[in-house]
């Protein structure tokens, strides 16, 4: 967490993204509203799923949801993204991002992924990634 707060402490987050309007609100555990989606040929219902998000930024257009790990990540569940997804899409008007935030060898990594159909679990896309080194005078 404190690699993040960092990262966003110094701008690095609402320069990835290009908004200055960015301000943490959310945080923490809370459980999904009622929502069903589609895996392949399956259709799933959810409710009352607990969710995660290590960070949620809002702005004036969009609401950011960041997945942080603290060290190289070889893969990850696309649940960790998708669920705080469809959450907050219930509870926002605004357009919701999903970042993937990584602290690796002195480098900060943010990948952004977009859900090309909100209603399908293998959407997924990858839509925009930047690596940023801090570097102390």
């Amino acid at each position: 967490m404190q690699h993040l707060d960092f990262a966003y402490a110094v701008s690095l987050v609402r320069t990835f993204l290009e908004d200055d309007s960015l301000v943490l609100t959310i945080r923490g555990r809370k459980y999904t509203p009622r929502f069903t989606f589609n895996v392949r040929k399956h259709v799933i219902t959810a409710e009352s799923v607990q969710t995660e998000v290590d960070a949620g930024y809002e702005g004036r257009n969009q609401v950011v949801l960041i997945e942080a790990k603290n060290s190289k990540t070889n893969n990850t569940i696309i649940r960790q993204l998708y669920y705080p997804f469809r959450q907050w899409q219930y509870y926002t008007k605004k357009k919701v991002k999903t970042l993937f935030f990584e602290k690796r060898n002195g480098n900060y990594l943010l990948w952004q992924f977009e859900f090309q159909d909100e209603n399908d679990y293998n959407s997924i896309a990858l839509t925009k990634s930047q690596r940023f080194e801090i570097i102390s005078g």
